[in-house]
């Protein structure tokens, strides 16, 4: 697929139920503070796609996340990548409000310029195969915003914030699911994005599958694949990860965490009913080392600019969980 066919809405091949997202990630030079949003389609088999807006302000001096989500019918493409409840993200912009009677008041303005799309999946055709049941793209791997944000009356100004812009899409989630992104380390120019997930087939999970890469310099290096399964290393907790990816000629080890007080939990569905409980901090602390052979390994840190996603089936983690349904 070409990078103009990742970047379109897919929802409309999604007759027999799917999903699709629109996200990104903007987070102070300096870390500590920082917003996560998502235009999202949900479409149940034989229904009419509803679309939902979802926001979620992190400040590391305030008690928690302020979170906020509506859903509406009749989600739209026209112009825009994708349009929801009168809020639209596209090439270069994204906008939207929420107004709700018994919550925040939340509104956006945004620009944004990034590098450019990186597929997670290694093989174009992979995006048009039943399998994987979730197709990851990285829009923007790394991006610039500009613009403004406002949270029950907070005006926020984002003046060249650092963060990224991604789009999935699919039939069904992974039966667990990890997210990982850091950028802006400390130490050099460089990003890592990552997804990671375990499936069940013939009704055994398999191990973590990782699909992502690091930049070091400006140049790309993937990770992870199915062929490096067994030594991908992931010790997963709500609050934090301990993990290690192969590539070809590197591998990552690191570790990133952030205090529950700092995670937002939400409600993800899949078409078939069934439901995630859904963890984020998008202001987490990454720390890595990367090791290529006959070579010290190089660290590398981006506290307080790192995002971390946990999809699960349980619910005892003792993490809140926001009071909004989802599809």
């Amino acid at each position: 697929m070409s990078d103009d066919d990742l970047n379109r809405a897919q929802f409309g091949d999604l007759n027999r139920g799917g999903y699709e997202s629109f996200y990104l990630r903007a987070c102070r030079p300096e870390g500590g503070l920082g917003v996560w949003i998502r235009y999202t389609v949900h479409r149940r088999p034989g229904a009419s796609p509803a679309g939902s807006l979802w926001f979620t302000l992190f400040d590391a001096e305030a008690p928690g996340p302020v979170a906020a989500k509506i859903t509406v019918p009749g989600p739209e493409t026209g112009g825009d990548w994708l349009r929801v409840a009168g809020g639209r993200i596209g090439a270069g912009v994204a906008a939207g409000e929420i107004q709700l009677p018994d919550g925040p008041q939340v509104g956006w303005e945004l620009s944004f310029t990034g590098e450019d799309v990186f597929p997670h999946l290694p093989r174009s055709w992979m995006y048009r195969a039943p399998l994987p049941r979730t197709k990851p793209v990285s829009v923007h791997p790394v991006a610039r915003f500009g613009g403004t944000v406002t949270v029950a009356g907070r005006r926020i100004e984002l003046d060249g914030w650092p963060g990224m812009v991604g789009h999935n899409w699919g039939t069904q989630h992974a039966e667990r699911w990890i997210w990982l992104h850091g950028m802006d380390f400390a130490e050099r120019d460089g990003w890592l994005d990552v997804v990671l997930a375990r499936i069940r087939l013939a009704g055994r999970l398999t191990p973590w599958v990782a699909s992502g890469a690091i930049s070091l310099g400006g140049q790309r290096f993937r990770l992870g694949g199915p062929a490096r399964a067994r030594r991908t290393v992931v010790r997963e907790e709500p609050d934090r990860l301990a993990f290690a990816l192969p590539g070809r000629t590197l591998t990552v080890r690191g570790t990133v965490h952030a205090p529950r007080e700092r995670f937002v939990g939400w409600v993800y569905a899949d078409p078939d009913g069934s439901e995630h409980h859904t963890v984020n901090c998008s202001i987490a602390d990454l720390e890595l080392a990367v090791s290529r052979p006959g070579s010290d390994p190089v660290i590398l840190t981006a506290p307080g600019r790192a995002a971390y996603e946990l999809g699960m089936r349980e619910r005892d983690h003792g993490m809140a969980i926001q009071p909004f349904a989802d599809g």
